[in-house]
């Protein structure tokens, strides 16, 4: 799987919380089936593409 997520911009949203090195593989996780639900949405939808509300 590709990474969906940008570690540095994590860890600056987080502020100064230190974060688990696997923090991000399952946040990556997360973001992945997030992406995958909208995508089936929007075919549900007969649309190809995928809008906010697919979310």
């Amino acid at each position: 799987m590709a990474d969906l997520i940008v570690k540095a911009a994590v860890k600056d949203a987080l502020n100064e919380k230190n974060v688990a090195s696997d923090f991000y593989e399952a946040l990556d996780a997360e973001v992945a089936e997030l992406l995958e639900d909208a995508a089936r949405r929007a075919e549900a939808n007969d649309r190809k593409t995928v809008q906010p509300r697919d979310l």
